[in-house]
């Protein structure tokens, strides 16, 4: 055999490996935190931006039944007129 080879697994040189894929088991751990805590915070916005979306459809549902409401009492009172145009509606 040849003595010159380099011996690849070395303990010195698994330790030192053992150490730098701990210290990136880690860093994944506390990216990982951190992004479940990032979700965390967007689903509460998106709870909130849904929760005022629905107020501003329930307030333009509102005001759309208002409008209609009241353009159906001008109709019928041009229809009353046009029935009847020269007595008062009241």
């Amino acid at each position: 055999m040849d003595d010159r080879r380099v011996v690849l697994y070395h303990p010195k040189y698994v330790a030192a490996l053992r150490n730098v894929l701990a210290g990136a088991k880690a860093d994944l751990h506390e990216m990982h935190f951190r992004h479940l805590c990032e979700l965390a915070d967007l689903r509460r916005e998106v709870a909130e931006l849904r929760s005022i979306l629905q107020d501003v459809i329930r307030a333009s549902r509102e005001k759309g039944e208002a409008d209609v409401a009241s353009l159906r009492r001008e109709l019928e009172h041009a229809l009353a007129r046009l029935e009847r145009p020269n007595k008062p509606l009241h």
